[in-house]
């Protein structure tokens, strides 16, 4: 079993080690004037300012209105009645040029509320980065699309070099968390789809870990994520964005997250990132370039 960590507050290992004040403030200015949002900052991720640093960024492109509503997560939820910014992708690639990448995510509230669930301007969106800046490495973390295959044809389409989608929890704990349109096995059935889309695509998926999971279901998801196909798996602690969020049920230390690395890489994974401050984009930029070789 995970050992639970008793603690009133947070323990020593997730003390953040935050840059000067004015450090990002030419990443934040070029973002205002494109009218850029990210998910760095939109779902408050602790390790903005590293990543950010380390010439990597996560776009949240079709706005910033999730239509749906998971308990774990801060982006805010809402109806965008069908809004979609047709010039967006032009102004996140000509960000992309401006902050001078290598390499670039882009992911996305959901957006149910589209016939193709945001495929289309996702892909859009990559071929815009391609045409002003060739040789950034793009990848795309992607929603469900409700299960389709047909949106997922066009993003995979637009050729990113990863196509990461979360499977965030374990199988039990998914109705809790996750939007009731959401599913576990639905997620499990569009990275494999993505690899019979096309092979040559790296897929890439991640665990939020300490909401009350057991040792045994979090092998079983990793072993499930392997199965098929996923190539980077990232490994977490989930931190309770706000007070009206699901509360953490446990801290697992570095040597936890650790144990579950050692067991992913026997599964055969290219790629496992596990600790406290991982998130789905963490060292994106490294990761693919030690996948390309």
């Amino acid at each position: 079993m995970v050992k639970r960590v008793v603690t009133p507050g947070k323990p020593p290992w997730l003390k953040i080690r935050f840059s000067p004040p004015g450090a990002h403030a030419k990443v934040r200015h070029i973002l205002a004037r494109h009218n850029l949002h990210t998910v760095c900052e939109e779902a408050r991720c602790p390790n903005t300012q590293k990543c950010w640093s380390g010439g990597t960024l996560t776009f949240m492109i079709l706005g910033d209105t999730c239509t749906r509503s998971c308990r774990f997560c801060a982006v805010k939820t809402g109806n965008p009645r069908g809004f979609v910014d047709f010039d967006e992708p032009m102004r996140v690639a000509n960000a992309v040029k401006e902050l001078g990448l290598s390499h670039v995510v882009l992911t996305s509230v959901d957006r149910d509320d589209l016939p193709d669930g945001g495929a289309e301007h996702f892909a859009k969106t990559v071929r815009a980065i391609r045409s002003v800046c060739p040789g950034v490495g793009v990848e795309v973390l992607i929603p469900d699309f409700g299960g389709e295959v047909e949106p997922l044809r066009r993003v995979v389409g637009s050729r990113p070099d990863v196509v990461g989608h979360n499977l965030e929890t374990v199988e039990s704990l998914t109705p809790k968390l996750r939007d009731p349109r959401a599913g576990y096995e639905q997620s499990l059935r569009v990275l494999e789809n993505v690899k019979k889309l096309d092979s040559s695509v790296y897929t890439k998926s991640s665990l939020m870990l300490g909401l009350g999971e057991t040792e045994a279901e979090v092998f079983q998801a990793m072993r499930d994520l392997r199965r098929v196909g996923v190539d980077v798996l990232t490994l977490g602690q989930y931190l309770q964005p706000t007070r009206r969020h699901l509360p953490v049920e446990e801290y697992l230390s570095p040597e936890q997250f650790e144990r579950f690395g050692v067991y992913a890489k026997k599964l055969g994974f290219p790629v496992v990132l596990a600790g406290p401050f991982v998130r789905s984009s963490y060292r994106a930029g490294e990761v693919f370039r030690f996948l390309s070789g």
